[in-house]
């Protein structure tokens, strides 16, 4: 597992280097699952898979940015799903993005996830790396990444973060994120999963919703990228993460690109979810 932490430190820093280095203008391609892709999206893949490719335990990567999976050494044991920079187009107008990766052992599920690890390039470039506990690193000036601190939510938070198309939620839904600010919360959502998931957790705790919707009914994010290491996150810091209904660290893709409605938060904030689900259900 050190191998895989030092590639992302390297990872970290090559994509740092290349916000100053490189454009942040549209391509003429999509990835996989049809998003137009920035320039930096596609450098920042092949940074990543460049660094992967160098680790010898690595026996598989599966990148938002690529259709198929990509063997690197079928003797490996880790499977590597990645979102290179999530949040790319919060670029080109100078706010935080992240990158995402999810270290597997065996097939594609949630409950085969060994460590989580998220990338933040803000203000300062941090590490989060979950395994039994949720750590945080910070990018220093000698290019080293010195610890900050171990992070655990409380029982109850204060921000809330409901992404989506509002005209397309359920009415319900709607009703309980009303209820959520008419109770005191602070809407926070920059439109990027990085930058307002990693708030929700360094502040304390809260909500951040994906609901299903009339436009999508599955979501919008993607549940190997982005949302199972997030869920495996949020629960080593003493969170939940759900659909709704279900834990999503119990769900299985039926594909590999496969998204999902999510939650993740405090405790009171996805118990709330759960009553609000269920009843409506």
């Amino acid at each position: 597992m050190i191998e895989l932490i030092e590639a992302v430190e390297k990872i970290a820093k090559r994509i740092e280097s290349a916000f100053i280095d490189e454009d942040v203008l549209y391509n003429d391609t999509v990835n996989a699952t049809g998003d137009v892709q920035l320039k930096l999206d596609i450098k920042s893949d092949l940074i990543v898979e460049e660094e992967f490719s160098k680790v010898f335990t690595v026996k598989n990567i599966i990148s938002e940015e690529k259709e198929d999976i990509l063997t690197i050494n079928p003797k490996g044991k880790y499977t590597i799903a990645y979102d290179p920079l999530d949040g790319s187009s919060l670029a080109d107008v100078n706010l935080s993005v992240g990158s995402i990766f999810g270290i597997y052992e065996g097939g594609m599920k949630g409950k085969n996830l060994k460590a989580a690890i998220y990338i933040i390039y803000g203000p300062r470039t941090e590490i989060v790396i979950a395994r039994d506990d949720v750590e945080v690193y910070k990018l220093m000036h000698n290019g080293k990444f010195k610890y900050l601190k171990t992070v655990n939510l409380n029982e109850k938070g204060k921000l809330n973060s409901p992404g989506g198309t509002q005209q397309c939620w359920s009415k319900f839904h709607k009703q309980m994120i009303d209820k959520l600010f008419s109770e005191g919360y602070r809407l926070r959502y920059s439109g990027g999963m990085v930058p307002d998931l990693h708030q929700i957790l360094i502040k304390g705790g809260g909500l951040f919703s994906y609901p299903g919707a009339t436009d999508r009914p599955k979501g919008k994010l993607r549940m190997l990228f982005e949302v199972f290491p997030f869920a495996y996150i949020y629960e080593k810091a003493g969170g939940e993460a759900i659909d709704g209904y279900k834990r999503l660290l119990d769900l299985e893709p039926s594909h590999i690109h496969d998204t999902t409605p999510c939650f993740f938060g405090s405790k009171t904030e996805i118990a709330l979810v759960k009553k609000v689900y269920k009843e409506n259900g």
